[in-house]
C-alpha cells in the first residue's frame, strides 16, 4: 500500500488512489483540475453576481426614465399665400356655396357674368382682383383674394377697404391704409393682407402685430425675426417649403427630452439607450431574463426527457418504439420557423410582455427535450440489463422505485452535462428571438433585446456602449456554460487521463 507522498503522484484513475477517494471528491478534483472548467465557473459566477446582486445594489430600476433639458426648433405658425378668392355677400344678402362654386369657375375662365337658377350675375373687376359681384344695378356681394384680419366691423366695411386697398387707395373716408394696416386715427383696426397665418402650436393664438412681423420677414427675406409681447423678446425662425408651398415658423424652446443615446458617464457609466434608460442597469436586469429563461427552459427539457426516456429504456417494446416515434415527430418539427410564426402571432394577438415570457419558456422548453430523452433512453437500454437491475427485480421492487432510484441515478451525470451544454444554446436562441423582436418585449429586458437597436447603422457606428456590452455579457454566458459542460463531462468519465 502506497503512502501519502506516493498518492499524490499517482494519477486520479489509479487503482491504488481510488480506494482512498470518495466518487464525489474523485469528480470534483477531476473538474477543478480542468482549467477551461475552472475559468467558465469563474465567468458563470462572475455574470450571476453582476445580474441578481449587482441588480438589487443598483439604484435605479430597469423602466426608469432619464431626462434632460435641450433648445429645440418648434412649429409655432405655418405661413400660406392665399391663392383663391373668397366671397362676402353685402348686406341682407346671402351667397350659397353652389353660387360661388359657379363663380369661381366663371372668374377662372375671364367671364364677366354667369346664369345660376333664372338669375344672371354680373361680375365686374374694379380692382387688382377685386370683383363686383351684381344683379342688375343691385350689388349683392364682393370677391378678392386679400384678407382683413382684426376687429369685426361688417361686410360693408369690409367692402370699402378691401376694395381701398386693391386700388392702391391711402384712405377711404375716415380710415387711413398705411403698408397693408387699417386705422382710425392713432388706433389700429386691422391688418389686410394675402397671408395666411395659422398657429401649429396648442393653445397658440395669432396676433396682428405677429402676423404683420411675419409678413414683414416674409417680405424682406428674413431668415429670423424678434417678436415683443408683453416685456418679453421671444425669436422666431422662418424656412420656405417648396412642396407646400408655404413657410414654416418655429420657435427655440427649452424642451424636457428624454435623454436618450447619452455618453457614457459618472451617473451612468454604460450611457443610456434610446428611451433614456440607464444601459448598466438594463444590462443587469437582461442578465436575470437572459439567464433564468435558460435554466427553466433546460429544466422543463430535462424533466420531460428524463422521464420518457426513462420509461422508454426500461420498458421497451411498443412502449419505446411509441416514445421514439413521437421524438422523431418533434425532430421533423423546424424550430427556428416555428418560434419565429409562433412569435409573430403573439404579436398579432398582442399578448402581454409577461405572458409572453412565460409562453417563450414553455415553447422552447417542448422543442428541446427529444435530444435528452434519446440520450438517456440509449443510457437505460445499456443498464437495464446489469446484475443490480437484476437484483432490484429478485428483490421484488415496484417499477417506477426501480426508474426513479435505480436507474436514473446513473444517468444524472450525463443529464448534467447534456443539460449544462444546452444552457448555451437556448440563451443564444432567445437573444436571436429577442434581437428579431419576437422574443421579450419592453419593458422587459434582455441581452437580445438590448442588441435590437444595432439594426439602426447609425447606432451601430456611433453608439458602441448600446450594444456591445451586452454581446459581450451574451458571448462571455455562453462560453461559461460551454467551459463548465466539457469540464463537467471530463469529471465524469473516469478514462479521462488528467
Amino acid at each position: 500500500m502506497p503512502n501519502e507522498k506516493d498518492q499524490q503522484n499517482l494519477p486520479l484513475e489509479d487503482d491504488r488512489r481510488i480506494k482512498t477517494l470518495s466518487p464525489g471528491t474523485l469528480t470534483a478534483r477531476r473538474f477543478f483540475r480542468n482549467r477551461l472548467a475552472v475559468a467558465g465557473l469563474v465567468i458563470l459566477t462572475m455574470m450571476f453576481l453582476f445580474s441578481f446582486v449587482g441588480g438589487a445594489l443598483i439604484p435605479y430600476g430597469q423602466e426608469q426614465v432619464f431626462y434632460r433639458q435641450e433648445l429645440q426648433q418648434k412649429a409655432f405658425a405655418g405661413v400660406s399665400v392665399n391663392e383663391a378668392f373668397r366671397f362676402h355677400p353685402a348686406p341682407g344678402q346671402t351667397i350659397d356655396p353652389v353660387l360661388q362654386a359657379q363663380m369661381l369657375l366663371a372668374l377662372q375662365r375671364k367671364q364677366e357674368s354667369l346664369s345660376y337658377q333664372n338669375t344672371r350675375y354680373t361680375l365686374g373687376q374694379t380692382g387688382t382682383d377685386f370683383y363686383e359681384i351684381s344683379v342688375g344695378d343691385s350689388l349683392i356681394g364682393f370677391a378678392c383674394k386679400d384678407i382683413f384680419y382684426g376687429q369685426v366691423m361688417g361686410n360693408a366695411f369690409h367692402y370699402r377697404v378691401l376694395k381701398a386697398y386693391a386700388n392702391g387707395q391711402t384712405s377711404v373716408g375716415e380710415y387711413r391704409l398705411q403698408d397693408g394696416g387699417v386705422y382710425r386715427g392713432d388706433q389700429q383696426l386691422g391688418q389686410i393682407s394675402r397671408l395666411i397665418v395659422q398657429a401649429r402650436a396648442e393653445g397658440v393664438q395669432i396676433s396682428q402685430s405677429f402676423r404683420r412681423q411675419v409678413a414683414d420677414a416674409i417680405e424682406n427675406d428674413k431668415k429670423t425675426f424678434t417678436y415683443e409681447e408683453k416685456g418679453k423678446s421671444r425669436t422666431f425662425t422662418l424656412s420656405y417649403e417648396p412642396t407646400g408651398k408655404l413657410w414654416s415658423v418655429k420657435e427655440e424652446t427649452l424642451t424636457r427630452v428624454w435623454d436618450a443615446y447619452a455618453s457614457p458617464s459618472r451617473a451612468h457609466p454604460l450611457g443610456t439607450d434610446k428611451n433614456g434608460m440607464d444601459m448598466l442597469t438594463r444590462l443587469m436586469y437582461g442578465g436575470r431574463v437572459s439567464l433564468v429563461i435558460g435554466f427553466l427552459v433546460v429544466l422543463i427539457s430535462g424533466t420531460i426527457g428524463m422521464v420518457l426516456g426513462g420509461v422508454a429504456g426500461y420498458f421497451g417494446g411498443w412502449v419505446d418504439n411509441l416514445i421514439m416515434r413521437v421524438v422523431d415527430v418533434f425532430y421533423c418539427v423546424p424550430s427556428t420557423p416555428v418560434l419565429i410564426i409562433l412569435g409573430a402571432a403573439m404579436d398579432a394577438l398582442r399578448v402581454e410582455p409577461q405572458k409572453r415570457m412565460l409562453l417563450l419558456m414553455l415553447i422552447l422548453g417542448l422543442l428541446g427535450w427529444p435530444g435528452i430523452a434519446r440520450l438517456l433512453r440509449g443510457q437505460i437500454l445499456s443498464l437495464r440489463e446489469q446484475e443490480f437491475m437484476t437484483a432490484t427485480e429478485s428483490s421484488g421492487l415496484r417499477v417506477s422505485r426501480r426508474i426513479f432510484r435505480h436507474l436514473l441515478p446513473n444517468v444524472i451525470p450525463q443529464l448534467i452535462v447534456v443539460c449544462t451544454m444546452s444552457l448555451g444554446s437556448t440563451i443564444l436562441t432567445e437573444a436571436t428571438l429577442s434581437f428579431l423582436g419576437l422574443g421579450v418585449k419592453f419593458p422587459f429586458a434582455s441581452w437580445g433585446n438590448i442588441m435590437n437597436d444595432v439594426s439602426n447603422a447609425h447606432v451601430l457606428t456611433s453608439y458602441w456602449f448600446v450594444w456591445l456590452p451586452a454581446g459581450i455579457c451574451l458571448v462571455l454566458a455562453v462560453l461559461g456554460f460551454n467551459f463548465v459542460g466539457d469540464g463537467l463531462r471530463d469529471a465524469f468519465d473516469p478514462k479521462m487521463k488528467r
